[in-house]
């Protein structure tokens, strides 16, 4: 049987969630929540819509590829079906409903949900699962034969219907022609005078059409973000999912409680994460890498066997295979080192590239600079690239040698081999091979030193 059409309601507001960003922006795991959802249904049907209300274009600048439904007046679950009428008028298949904030939902539940429908030969279904606590959930009433009967709002329920733990998550499959059929017929004369998707299986009840429920046993799939708290409990269950996803890759995670990886992120077998590291994003960590505790890695790419130590912060760069890194190092936005690069403790590099093999080991600030290999830039160098309006670059060429507390001011260039002398401020380029000294020559004063005793006068 050919793949349904999954629709994604991502249009409302999530007042509970008291905040001024819509509820699927919200971000857990790494990604807004819309985002899981999408995620799982991609793996199902290349063909997804999301309904979009609320903050839309927001949502909209999230992903391509995806057709969008503007909902704009928020009425009801079955209202923002309604406004996908048009887009899937000539379809006649089935139709996967999805609300956009139950970002656990695995692409296998999605699975075996549409294979229970199908044997069924269900004219609609609802995934539906038993909760200690369901307030605030609609519940399934069934008749007779086990089948569902209509569904219930919490609000609008009867102290005796309120008694039932079986809950509706809002995930549907119809026959798409019959839904729209039903549609038709939707009234909005309830607590909160919208148009609920649910009464919709009352009406195809009620046209004798057969409505199913398949109960998951894994409900912590199907509850959806409501509040804070349910958001950052969330956020824990998709990071430990992900942390064993990658230990089951042959990923060593020493502490899985306090590491925190992204959804998108790869990284390769045999890496070390010690405890307390952070990966954020889209970044990719090559095979056998060591990452040492409070480091921070976000959108960035890091080769084979290479090792951050402690305390790093890595920011959208690229970084070689067999590369050092800290302890302590800030590489930001556009750092990108090759193969057997080494950067040692409190240095800072900005926008710049490093060659095979260079080395700056020490406290130093390379900020928009081209750098060959085997370069040595030692300890306090500081590439100055700012004028206080205009940022300015500085190039190195192979195997030149910067000495310590050296000042490079920008646009500087040195040549290959070139060395500059510690403690020297260069202002004009040096050429190849030349040994360049920018300082104050020294001067002795004799008989000078005593003044630091007491009571001696200068």
């Amino acid at each position: 049987m050919k793949n349904p059409d999954i629709l994604i309601l991502a249009a409302g507001k999530g007042t509970r969630m008291k905040s001024k960003k819509a509820k699927v922006l919200h971000h857990a795991g790494g990604a807004p929540l819309v985002s899981h959802v999408l995620r799982a249904a991609l793996s199902v049907s290349g063909k997804v819509l999301i309904v979009v209300g609320h903050q839309a274009d927001e949502v909209k600048r999230l992903f391509s590829g995806v057709t969008f439904i503007d909902q704009k007046e928020q009425l009801g679950t079955g209202h923002a079906v309604m406004c996908a009428r048009e887009t899937l008028r000539d379809f006649a298949g089935e139709l996967l409903v999805l609300p956009g904030d139950v970002p656990l939902i695995r692409t296998e539940t999605i699975q075996e949900f549409l294979r229970f429908h199908r044997e069924g030969n269900y004219d609609a279904s609802v995934l539906t699962a038993e909760i200690a606590n369901p307030f605030g959930y609609g519940r399934i009433v069934r008749g007779k034969d086990n089948a569902v009967d209509r569904i219930v709002e919490h609000r609008d329920a009867s102290p005796e219907i309120l008694k039932l733990n079986e809950i509706n998550t809002s995930i549907y499959v119809f026959n798409t022609p019959l839904l729209f059929d039903a549609l038709n017929r939707l009234r909005n004369d309830n607590a909160q005078s919208e148009y609920y998707l649910t009464d919709v299986i009352g009406i195809l009840t009620g046209n004798q059409k057969k409505v199913g429920a398949w109960k998951t046993n894994q409900a912590e799939e199907i509850l959806g973000i409501n509040t804070r708290r349910e958001l950052a409990y969330t956020d824990q269950v998709l990071r430990r999912r992900k942390n064993e996803e990658l230990m089951s890759d042959g990923v060593t995670i020493m502490d899985p409680s306090s590491t925190f990886i992204d959804a998108d992120v790869k990284i390769g077998a045999d890496t070390v994460i010690y405890p307390s590291v952070q990966i954020y994003g889209s970044s990719e960590i090559g095979e056998d890498c060591t990452i040492h505790s409070f480091t921070r890695i976000s959108n960035s790419r890091v080769g084979n066997q290479s090792t951050l130590l402690e305390g790093c912060i890595v920011e959208d760069s690229v970084i070689g295979d067999d590369v050092t890194i800290g302890p302590y190092a800030r590489l930001r936005p556009g750092a990108k080192l090759e193969d057997a690069v080494r950067v040692g403790n409190f240095v800072e590099i900005k926008k710049s590239t490093l060659g095979a093999g260079t080395k700056a080991m020490h406290l130093a600030y390379i900020g928009d600079a081209t750098i060959g290999k085997k370069v040595n830039v030692g300890a306090g160098v500081i590439t100055v690239n700012y004028d206080g309006t205009n940022k300015f670059p500085t190039t190195i060429e192979d195997d030149a040698f910067i000495g310590s507390d050296s000042q490079l001011i920008a646009p500087i260039h040195v040549g290959k081999g070139g060395f500059v002398a510690a403690g020297s401020t260069i202002t004009e380029d040096v050429p190849a091979e030349s040994l360049a000294i920018g300082r104050g020559r020294q001067v002795n004063k004799e008989n000078r030193a005593p003044h630091r005793k007491k009571n001696v006068p200068l």
